[in-house]
């Protein structure tokens, strides 16, 4: 049974991303939003991104043409009762998150229909329970930015039905060309339960002074072949983003490792809270 119309919740950096990859691969796609100016800016924002992948050569004019006229958006969650697919993508919030499962399942009509969150550190199960269909919930962890990284992580638990699982997988790899590795519903699944406790100790070490914002990222770069230095990527994931998960892990662990730095919660209370706010460990005029 192929996918072919899509409901995103949250039309941010996150759900934006996903929305353009979906649009892109030929499917229809309604993003939803909590207020008029909030659709305005996801618009802009996936346009700006479908323009600089025009210019880069990595899609023609029509090719755009093509995702803009595949891309709906609204204020009204009511949209979703014909979605085959609908993936959530807001704030790291458990409560958010599951008040919102609970009204995206009374309105999804078809009982063959994929509910995803895109959470990054979350139990899903702890999501799922607030449906009716629990068997129906998957995660589907994509990674920022969505249409550029090629993986994401496709989450069971253990009242996940195999078939919804499977379909999404299929789904991920077949339609939009990305590579899936499966996990177990776990906090942070595989990517980031290993990556943030090194972002979490590289964190520390420039709290205490062990060396410069600028060392620090130089040397995994230099040293360990890393894309991206680690407080560099703080600020690119987000730092709210990083503390809501540290808080998760916590939860989830009661592992040290896990915790959060003192200089992360108070930069987050600070709003700095990373290339979002043109402010984080490094400033972003």
């Amino acid at each position: 049974m192929s996918i072919t119309k899509v409901g995103i919740v949250g039309g941010g950096q996150m759900g934006g991303g996903i929305a353009e990859v979906c649009a892109k691969a030929g499917v229809d796609v309604l993003i939803v939003e909590i207020t008029e100016e909030l659709v305005e800016r996801s618009r802009t924002g996936i346009t700006k991104s479908l323009d600089k992948a025009v210019d880069r050569g990595k899609l023609d004019t029509e090719g755009k043409a093509d995702a803009l006229d595949r891309l709906f958006f609204s204020t009204d969650l009511g949209g979703f009762a014909d979605r085959e697919l609908v993936i959530e993508a807001v704030v790291e919030d458990i409560g958010v998150k599951t008040d919102l499962f609970g009204r995206i399942d009374s309105i999804v009509e078809s009982s063959s229909a994929i509910l995803a969150t895109n959470t990054s550190s979350i139990p899903v199960t702890q999501i799922a329970m607030a449906t009716a269909r629990p068997q129906a919930v998957v995660g589907m962890h994509f990674f920022n930015p969505a249409t550029v990284m090629p993986l994401v992580e496709i989450v069971s638990t253990v009242l996940t039905d195999a078939d919804y699982a499977d379909r999404a997988a299929e789904f991920t790899s077949e339609s939009l060309g990305k590579t899936v590795v499966r996990a177990k519903d776990r906090a942070g699944f595989i990517v980031n339960k290993l990556l943030c406790p090194y972002i979490f100790e590289a964190i520390r070490m420039y709290e205490e002074g062990f060396a410069s914002r600028e060392d620090i990222d130089a040397a995994m770069v230099g040293g360990a072949g890393y894309p991206m230095g680690p407080l560099a990527l703080s600020d690119l994931i987000g730092n709210d983003t990083m503390l809501a998960v540290s808080d998760s892990f916590m939860a989830e662990y009661q592992d040290p490792k896990y915790a959060a730095p003192p200089l992360l919660r108070r930069m987050v209370e600070a709003g700095h809270l990373g290339r979002k706010t043109n402010q984080g460990f490094y400033p972003y005029p």
